[in-house]
């Protein structure tokens, strides 16, 4: 789906449907009134919790928004799931990885874990 990945990132006139226009097919939101991508292995539905306008440093309005959701559904494949635990290695996913065209797939050979250290006490 990186064809399709990459295609929905378009600047598309807000009348466009992303989905049509980058071939994916569209399963229901269960708890809200969008649609998510049928295909992909893991989606979260949200729900607005707020927008921020960007700033520069000089505290000058920037172009971008910032949009936080609140998870309020969670749709998972269950051949993605390992141990109770959705596998994202498994589930080869794509991440947008910065700049105008870099990706990079998530696979077992390049997954690696690293436990969180606990802070010392004292």
């Amino acid at each position: 789906m990186a064809d399709a990945l990459n295609m929905s990132s378009a600047p598309f006139p807000a009348d466009v449907d992303e989905f049509a226009a980058a071939g994916l097919a569209t399963a229901p939101g269960r708890a809200v009134a969008c649609p998510r991508v049928a295909q992909s292995p893991a989606a979260l539905e949200c729900k607005l919790a707020d927008i921020h306008r960007l700033r520069g440093a000089d505290g000058a309005a920037a172009e971008g928004w910032l949009v936080i959701g609140e998870v309020v559904g969670v749709h998972i494949c269950c051949d993605h799931v390992s141990d109770g635990r959705f596998d994202t290695a498994h589930a080869g996913i794509i991440q947008r990885a910065g700049y105008s065209a870099d990706y990079a797939e998530i696979t077992p050979d390049i997954f690696f874990a690293m436990p969180r250290p606990r802070a010392p006490k004292g």
